[in-house]
């Protein structure tokens, strides 16, 4: 288990999914964690619990990050609780739409956009005052931005700049002495692939992998925690594929 005692950590979307099992697995590990959601209060105020029971230490934070300002308040929230030093973000949040071109209408694009994308730019940006040498930023991807899944191209548009963002901010911040690195996962039994309930989406996501099972947000959480920990400290500017051998 990687040691991030001493550590404080922001993980947007925190509230279910891979957010939430990512902030128990740096919680686990030592970190103070600031639990972000944006509606899901009640299951945010549940992963906070589910902390402090084990002898950890967490807050949670609830911001729309869809808006504009979304993401500058969620960084003044941030200060308030940390002050001047965040060691981890983890840049988590996002939605999906599942659409084919003719059915995709302009505030679905921009909404992912808003969302995917923007969010976690302008997070970085004002968060950048917190962060030293040592910090390290990392964002979730996914295997859409690689590989055709489903319909899911606007959607895959956002992951596809993730994936830029990361090279150019590792660039970018590496003479500060922080790295930036993403996850990028296959499909993962979450809220977000309720299909994998079914058997013809379990059968479709197992045809696809290498690995024969339905990932589930610890295996994708897991890998988080490693990027943020020391172990990790010679990553930077990279896309970490976390699928189970998915569209090999």
């Amino acid at each position: 288990m990687s040691n991030l005692t001493g550590k404080t950590a922001l993980i947007t979307g925190a509230s279910r999914g891979i957010g939430r099992a990512t902030a128990l697995a740096l919680a686990k590990s030592g970190a103070q964690v600031l639990i972000h959601y944006s509606s899901a209060r009640n299951e945010a105020d549940a992963v906070v619990e589910d902390i402090r029971k084990a002898g950890g230490r967490a807050e949670k934070l609830g911001v729309d990050l869809g808006t504009p300002t979304g993401p500058h308040e969620l960084a003044k929230q941030v200060r308030t609780i940390i002050g001047d030093r965040l060691d981890i973000l983890v840049a988590n949040a996002g939605i999906s739409k599942a659409a084919s071109i003719e059915e995709t209408t302009i505030e679905d694009f921009d909404q992912l956009f808003a969302v995917n994308v923007r969010a976690p730019y302008f997070l970085v940006q004002q968060l950048l005052a917190t962060m030293c040498s040592g910090s390290t930023i990392i964002f979730t991807s996914s295997l859409a931005a690689r590989a055709a899944v489903g319909n899911l191209s606007a959607y895959a548009a956002t992951k596809g700049a993730i994936d830029t963002l990361v090279k150019h901010l590792a660039a970018s911040l590496g003479t500060r002495g922080i790295r930036v690195n993403a996850v990028a996962p296959g499909v993962v039994e979450t809220d977000m692939s309720n299909f994998t309930k079914a058997e013809e989406g379990r059968n479709l996501t197992l045809g696809m992998q290498a690995l024969k099972r339905i990932a589930q947000p610890d295996d994708i959480a897991g890998a988080v925690a490693f990027l943020a920990s020391d172990e990790a400290r010679w990553i930077t500017g990279d896309t970490l594929r976390v699928d189970g051998g998915s569209k090999l």
